[in-house]
């Protein structure tokens, strides 16, 4: 059976980001090396457009439509990220969008969305299925969807972070990859994988919201609640049918980390590496700091979004429950 995503897919769409998406930095760190014991390489999509790795899944879809249909709009669901991302990548293609976003979005990532030119339409995260609602929403403006992992052009977007990673850095013991719906790690494990067989490729989740972990141990997708952590993008509650087909097949492992040590991962960011990073895109990096995913070798982090609100970010690298 062939594969939803492959590596020329992956290398397809990296041709198409190229000249649009930023090619993202590699930080490196010998303070963070002699605190883990290994070499770690850390990919800065907090450095891409619209401050996260979303905008390569979006655009990569996005570029894919018809004049016909991007003449009549784009629509997508997002807890933020992937909502600015499908917002910037209508404009970059002169189509318009309508995003549905929870209501406890962050206002940051609110305000972000509607300054790409973006209408908003809010819905309560705890009480209502926003996969329902956004397809009726499309439906009924005859609108596409780009859904934020669903998708296979997205998961091959989000993949060309780590196919990057890779080109710039050479061989890696291990890949660390923050999880939420899965669309990244799918792409990233699609990629490295396909690139250096031998690689292993670890999740991260938030410790309240370990979803993927316990479907990957029970060998299918299993539901928990809607999770409460700061890691709000990464706050879903089962895993994506598609990312956990590829997921199950390519990923090594799944550590959970607490918001306490994704707070800290934060703080060390900022004072050591002098970067901004949101939550969901350090518990990859408090992954390694806090000792859930032992570190040897050379380790690859990918830092997955940065948008976070000075008065926000202030506040969670000062508080520590």
């Amino acid at each position: 059976m062939t594969a939803p995503v492959t590596i020329d897919d992956i290398r397809d769409a990296a041709a198409r980001l190229a000249g649009v998406a930023h090619r993202t930095p590699v930080v490196r760190s010998r303070t963070l090396n002699d605190l883990v014991g290994a070499e770690v390489l850390i990919k800065c999509e907090n450095l891409q457009r619209v401050g996260a790795f979303k905008f390569r899944g979006a655009y990569n879809a996005a570029s894919r439509l018809s004049p016909e249909q991007l003449a009549k709009g784009i629509a997508a669901y997002s807890s933020g990220n992937h909502a600015q991302a499908v917002a910037l990548a209508a404009r970059e293609l002169g189509s318009s969008a309508v995003i549905l976003i929870p209501e406890d979005t962050p206002q940051s990532k609110k305000d972000a969305t509607a300054g790409y030119g973006a209408e908003i339409v809010t819905y309560d995260r705890y009480t209502g299925d926003r996969v329902a609602i956004g397809e009726a929403l499309a439906a009924e403006r005859g609108l596409a969807l780009i859904p934020p992992y669903e998708h296979p052009h997205v998961i091959a977007g989000q993949g060309t972070a780590a196919l990057e990673l890779l080109e710039d850095t050479g061989s890696l013991d291990t890949l660390i990859v923050p999880v939420g719906g899965g669309g990244l790690i799918a792409g990233s494990s699609t990629a490295a994988k396909a690139v250096q067989p031998g690689i292993r490729v670890v999740g991260v989740e938030p410790a309240a919201g370990d979803d993927t972990k316990r479907s990957l141990e029970a060998g299918e997708r299993v539901s928990i609640p809607v999770p409460r952590t700061i890691a709000d993008g990464q706050a879903a509650s089962v895993p994506g049918e598609l990312t956990f087909s590829i997921n199950r097949k390519l990923v090594d492992d799944i550590a959970l980390v607490t918001d306490d040590a994704v707070r800290d991962a934060m703080r060390f960011a900022f004072e050591r590496l002098k970067l901004v990073i949101e939550p969901s895109g350090a518990t990859g990096l408090a992954a390694l700091l806090s000792g859930a995913v032992p570190a040897s070798g050379r380790v690859g982090v990918i830092i997955s979004g940065g948008n976070v609100s000075p008065e926000r970010f202030a506040e969670l690298i000062t508080t520590r429950v």
